[in-house]
């Protein structure tokens, strides 16, 4: 059972709280101006140069400190000779030695040294020269807070590749002709452009450009500055979703951001994973958020690799501009884009070797013969194996289905543009080879995204995402027992020790014991499962600037999808033997189209800012399947492409869905000097899915800021950079159900008629009128906190969740002739606290970044259709364990349900009714009528964490970094299905290793009970803690200095080593932790929550890897 809400800051505590007080005592100290940074005089080289160029004795200080150096060519005589000789001196001492000999002055800006001539001042303007086809033209860059000079401010030619930086006084020199154009650029500073005529002396005073200084976040329909932010927005940035080669960036996102839960619905290549933000907020529909690609709702993401950022959405403030696709929160993606510049290409390769991350500890071939004698004799049946001992190890059948796993990942992508054209293409192959044989899963994908600004007015561009991939699966996690549907992991389990991969003929071996049941090896290699998909993903828009405040946005996207798997049983397992091989196709397409259509009206009014957007948005979906299926084929050569040599054809399938969602949204944010600040969003959605008397639905929500720190009273808190307050409000939607699922349908049923089978249909379900989407009410309340300066930055927030009108299948009176119609009846709540923590612990030549997140999720169901318990059943066929998880109003979803586990029953205890006698299993009578029953199970878990977290930290030092990631969850609870299986000892498969604790009258201080035939009952026995703690990756990587890239003729060089997975810290007593079965699909992924049987286990992953710019 979980400990109470209140003791999860007790744990958070003992695991943080030993940090955070060092954190802040160490900020208190460091809040003088010097900081963590060493002098000049306090950082030590070595030289001997003796008539040795300039460049290279700064290189050789630059290799040795944290320093590096900044000059203007056009000003400094890289190539003179000088001489210079140091022991362990102080750079300090060096660079004034260098002063005397070279004439240079040096000046030093946090880790940059600004390199300039001693006699340069400024000078009297000359005269005007006669004209000339090009001339220096030579001046200072200054700005309001910068009089002496802005060093490293750009100054370049448009249109042309020539430019310079200013010097550490702000001075430039650069070869201009009548007619350029001057572009002057710098860090939070407006650019400005001037005309050159017959200038020669150019003195240049930019602005400050605040908004270049905030963060920019992307929302829908926009973007807005992280200080104007009135909603509750998580980020995660490229270099965080790129830390370890990942199938994709569901993967990546694990453990990045608070609020935010990402767990693997099973390990295999190419798998899935289910997503939740702030819990999930239905019981029967799905609670996956709303992904957005660059403004394209539903669309796919790109790798890793070819994302910018990625921001989660989480209240109402931010996700009620998307109505009823918004209550499961959004992820929003916006993909890499070109800038400015000259080509940059940019090369990624990868390699990592993999194996398995745990193993069962089940026994071996003499433990395994001793186990099923003692089931023999149990039963009064003579042994099975006569001498067990000689039997030994046997064989591993875990290690038989298993090899070393391996992921090639591997990228190139090509930048740039000027003023009127930016572009970004990138074409990345990733290839997984599974640890278990023939799973695997390989990735092609293109990603282009081109920016043309038409006109001064008009910007156009187009956003592709092209990918294949291809999927080798096999089956794991079986949801039934049979020969026909067995799985390669749950056999490794089960399977006997005794036997070896072949029989003395040369065919593979099947079960002595239990159900008849191919081996494993054979069920890993023989069997053919293959998925390949298509995907095309076209986004254009063109935005019009109609006025100077307003401009008008129009997207026309499409994602269209192909998938195809083939899976075939040949003659040489079980399946495939008794129906001469089966052969099965299935296709499915897919098309969605989006029309976007949206204007946006920004303007500042002195004091005031206001910003609107307004839009109306089209999208249409069309699914279209087929199957096919063959059986009795002369032989197995052609596997599924023969479909047309079986001759016993099995019913083939088809089917089509197609459904519009119109929309009609605005949002309105108002600012006043920067301190107070609203946002309104509405969003009027009509969807076809729903019945015809509540087609359309209305979502509005509303939100407050206060930027505390911009006022008056807070000008004398030095230690507070940042404080701002937000609450919000408001509803959104979850559509829930499919097209037609409103409707009267009918079916296809076989009948008789004059003694022939006839095709007939038949009504199948009632109609629902009334039927509407499931609303989701939110109110958050959070803060945003700077300290010293924005050294560490707090984020947190308090939220409650009630989602109402929930969809159930409520039964109806056998007269009517259905057996259930379905209904909006129930509401069920998530409260939670978030807490995001980031921090630069040091800065300087060494670095440390910290980031911090914590979320805590209350779920809690308030209402069901008819008040009753709702008893469900989850467990796989081989597991008899009956209705093993229960809805309860009060309870969380998902909560377990069975008898509680008291040890073994031991001689001279009383025996309830209906229990077993001495050696048995002993249950709790809950009702203590002296009977075991039914009325004796009671809650006895939860699977649902305490709460989650994620701890990341970045070091660096010179061209050294290092992150360490660590993530985990707390308190919640996992049916172990595997051990219930295994560990039941009534003989039917291979057990664990705790079947030599087993009772017996010699051993009977133990909690496992004796090896005999007994019930199949699900109790507290197999619920377990899932807590853990994982090393989820650790990455060195070492970033060449600027003077050996450039004699490679490169921009940049990194290599790296990263270990993935490495070490996890569980009393769980399975395979890992992180786990899930049954839980793909919308009722299936909220309720079916804390289950393990089977799966396909985790891998630790080794990789090396280089990025190269050139």
């Amino acid at each position: 059972m979980r400990s109470e809400p209140w003791k999860a800051a007790v744990i958070l505590y003992r695991r943080f709280g030993s940090i955070l007080p060092m954190i802040i005592l160490m900020y208190c100290s460091l809040s003088s101006a010097m900081g963590q940074s060493k002098t000049m005089d306090e950082v030590f080289v070595t030289l001997n140069d003796s008539n040795t160029q300039l460049i290279t004795v700064l290189n050789n200080i630059e290799s040795q400190t944290g320093f590096q150096f900044l000059y203007n060519e056009g000003l400094l005589d890289i190539n003179e000779s000088v001489s210079i000789a140091a022991t362990s001196q102080p750079v300090g001492s060096v660079l004034r030695d260098l002063s005397k000999e070279s004439g240079l002055t040096f000046r030093r800006v946090n880790n940059d040294v600004y390199v300039s001539v001693k006699d340069e001042e400024p000078q009297a303007r000359p005269q005007v020269p006669e004209v000339q086809d090009s001339w220096k033209l030579k001046g200072r860059v200054t700005a309001e807070d910068s009089p002496d000079g802005i060093p490293g401010a750009t100054v370049a030619i448009k249109g042309t590749g020539r430019g310079t930086v200013t010097d550490v006084y702000g001075n430039y020199v650069l070869e201009v002709s009548r007619g350029d154009v001057l572009t002057i650029s710098y860090i939070g500073y407006s650019p400005r452009e001037i005309q050159i005529t017959d200038q020669t002396m150019l003195d240049i005073d930019l602005e400050m450009d605040l908004s270049e200084l905030q963060e920019v976040v992307v929302i829908g329909y926009g973007t807005t500055l992280k200080s104007d932010m009135t909603g509750s927005v998580a980020s995660v940035g490229s270099e965080e979703l790129t830390a370890f080669p990942a199938s994709g960036v569901t993967q990546a996102l694990q453990g990045r951001a608070p609020g935010l839960s990402v767990q693997s619905n099973n390990g295999d290549p190419g798998g899935n994973f289910k997503v939740r933000i702030r819990g999930g907020t239905s019981i029967n529909a799905s609670s996956d958020p709303l992904y957005v690609v660059d403004g394209f709702p539903t669309g796919s993401a790109p790798p890793a690799e070819d994302i910018e950022s990625v921001e989660i959405l989480k209240d109402a403030s931010a996700t009620a501009i998307y109505g009823s696709r918004g209550a499961n929160g959004v992820i929003m993606i916006t993909t890499k884009r070109g800038k400015d510049g000259k080509a940059k290409i940019d090369f990624r390769s990868s390699y990592s070797v993999q194996s398995e991350i745990n193993k069962l500890d089940l026994l071996n071939a003499s433990e395994f013969a001793e186990y099923m004698n003692a089931v023999e004799a149990s039963a009064g049946r003579d042994p099975m194996f006569d001498d067990p001992a000689s039997l030994g190890e046997g064989t591993d059948w875990q290690e038989e289905i298993l090899r070393p796993g391996a992921i090639q990942n591997h990228s190139l992508s090509i930048s740039g543009g000027n003023d009127n054209v930016k572009y970004y293409i990138s074409g990345i192959y990733y290839d997984h080879k599974g640890i278990i044989h023939n799973s695997d899963f390989k990735r092609y994908s293109v990603t282009s995204n081109l920016d043309v600004k038409a006109s001064e007015r008009v910007n156009l561009g187009l956003n592709l995402f092209v990918r294949r991939s291809e999927q080798g699966a096999i089956k794991t996690q079986e949801t039934s027992s049979s020969a026909h549907n067995q799985g390669v992991v749950g056999a490794a389990y089960k399977f006997s020790p005794t036997l070896d991969i072949y029989d003395e003929n040369g065919d593979f071996t099947r079960s002595i014991i239990g159900d008849p049941s191919d081996n494993p090896y054979a069920l890993a290699t023989e069997r053919q499962s293959n998925t390949e998909q298509d995907r095309v993903q076209p986004n254009i828009y063109a935005e019009v600037k109609l006025l100077e405040d307003l401009k008008f946005r129009s997207n026309v996207g499409a994602v269209i999808s192909n998938e195809r798997r083939g899976y075939y049983v040949p003659r040489s397992l079980i399946q495939g033997e008794s129906l001469n091989g089966v052969a099965e196709l299935t296709f499915r397409r897919k098309t969605t189209l989006l029309n976007e259509n949206y204007f946006t009206y920004s303007k500042d009014f002195g004091n005031h800012n206001l910003s609107v957007v307004a839009g109306y948005s089209f999208q249409s979906f069309d699914n279209e399947y087929s199957f096919s299926s063959n059986q009795t084929f002369v032989n197995d050569a052609g596997i599924y492409w023969n479909m047309g040599g079986g001759t016993n054809l099995v019913i083939p399938g088809s089917s089509l869905q197609r459904s519009v969602l119109s929309s009609y949204y605005g949002r309105l944010n108002y600012g006043y000097k920067s301190k107070y600040l609203l946002t309104i969003t509405n969003r009027y959605d009509g969807a076809s899915n729903f019945a015809k008397n509540n087609k359309w639905a209305y979502f509005p929500s509303a939100a407050l800021g206060w930027n505390v720190h911009n006022e008056s009273f807070m000008n004398d808190l030095s230690v507070i950079s940042e404080l701002k307050l937000r609450a919000s409000y408001g509803v959104t939607g979850n559509q829930a159900i499919d097209p037609y699922q409103t409707l009267a349908t009918i079916e296809e049923v076989l009948t008789t008629q004059q003694g022939n089978i006839v095709n007939a249909i038949a009504p199948a379900t009632i109609a629902n009128n009334d039927l509407t989407w499931e609303s989701t009410s939110q109110v958050d309340i959070g803060a945003d906190i700077g300290l010293f300066e924005d050294r560490i930055l707090i984020t947190t927030d308090y939220y409650k969740m009630i989602t109402r009108d929930l969809l159930f299948s409520v039964p109806l009176p056998e007269y009517s002739g259905f057996s259930t119609v379905l209904k909006n009846a129930g509401k069920v709540e998530n409260r939670g606290f978030e807490l995001g923590i980031n921090a630069r612990n040091l800065v300087g030549a060494f670095r440390w970044d910290m980031d911090i997140n914590f979320s805590v999720n209350r779920n809690k169901i308030l209402e069901l259709s008819d008040t009753v318990d709702v008893l469900y059943k989850n467990s796989p066929g081989a597991v008899l364990g009956g209705e093993n998880q229960i809805l309860r109003v009060g309870q969380p979803v998902g909560m377990f349900y069975g008898f509680v586990y008291e040890g073994v029953q031991q001689e001279g205890e009383e025996v309830i009714s209906g229990g077993e006698g001495v050696g048995g299993e002993k249950f709790k009578d809950l009702n203590n009528d002296g009977k075991l029953s039914a009325e004796d199970r009671t809650i006895m878990g939860n699977p649902n964490p305490d709460f989650i977290w994620g701890f990341n930290n970045t070091f660096t030092y010179k061209g050294f970094d290092l992150n360490i990631f660590f993530q985990g969850t707390q308190g919640n609870d996992i049916a172990n299905y595997t051990r219930f299986e295994l560990d039941g000892l009534i003989g039917k498969s291979n057990a664990t290793a705790a079947m030599k604790r087993s009772w017996t009258p010699e051993n009977t201080n133990t909690d496992v009970p004796a090896i005999k035939s007994r019930p199949a009952r699900f109790s507290s026995r197999w619920i377990e803690d899932g807590s853990y703690v994982r090393l989820k990756s650790v990455a060195l990587g070492y970033k060449f200095p600027a003077s050996v890239v450039e004699r490679m003729k490169l921009r940049s060089f990194r290599v790296y080593v990263s270990g993935q997975n490495l070490w996890t810290a569980t009393n769980y007593t399975g395979v890992d932790p992180e786990v899930s079965f049954r839980s793909s699909g919308k009722e299936a992924s909220n309720r079916n929550l804390g289950l393990d049987f089977a799966s396909y286990p985790m891998a630790k992953s080794f990789t090396v890897g280089v990025s190269v710019g050139f």
